[in-house]
């Protein structure tokens, strides 16, 4: 049995970036900066960036480049892929991406699931009720019984 997939959670560290391939079909890259916290044996904090490049493919590919922006928190699911090619400088390179299949804003006002599938667009008027500030959903961590 085999397993390739990736779930991340991060901010794009820039706009993505939509192409069309000669057959028609939209591909749109960005990347995506991931945080690892940790207490070193000194007792010093420490926090390391890893940074991912994402490839989105038709209609997930033209919803990212339509909603996604710079700074925007969002998960992402895929699988890896390495490719390669030969550089000007005749060097072969490498560069590793996740392929994703899956894409949830996590910081937006219209939060939503996307994975290829068109979403119903967002009503521009609101006319619900004002939220009123009450904690009354509020669950505090001493609530909970376990």
């Amino acid at each position: 049995m085999n397993l390739n997939k990736a779930m991340i959670i991060g901010n794009l560290t820039r706009d993505p970036e939509s192409r069309t391939t000669p057959t028609g079909q939209t591909v749109t890259t960005f990347g995506v900066a991931t945080n690892f916290t940790w207490t070193d044996a000194s007792g010093e904090k420490q926090k390391r960036a890893e940074y991912h490049n994402i490839v989105a493919w038709r209609k997930l590919g033209e919803i990212c480049a339509q909603y996604l922006k710079k700074g925007n928190k969002v998960y992402i699911e895929g699988r890896l892929q390495t490719r390669d090619w030969e550089g000007q400088d005749g060097v072969k390179r490498y560069r590793t991406e996740i392929i994703a299949d899956n894409m949830i804003m996590l910081d937006t006002k219209s939060s939503g699931s996307f994975s290829g599938e068109p979403a119903a667009p967002a009503p521009t008027d609101d006319f619900s009720q004002p939220e009123s500030p009450s904690n009354e959903g509020e669950i505090k961590v001493e609530d909970i019984p376990f």
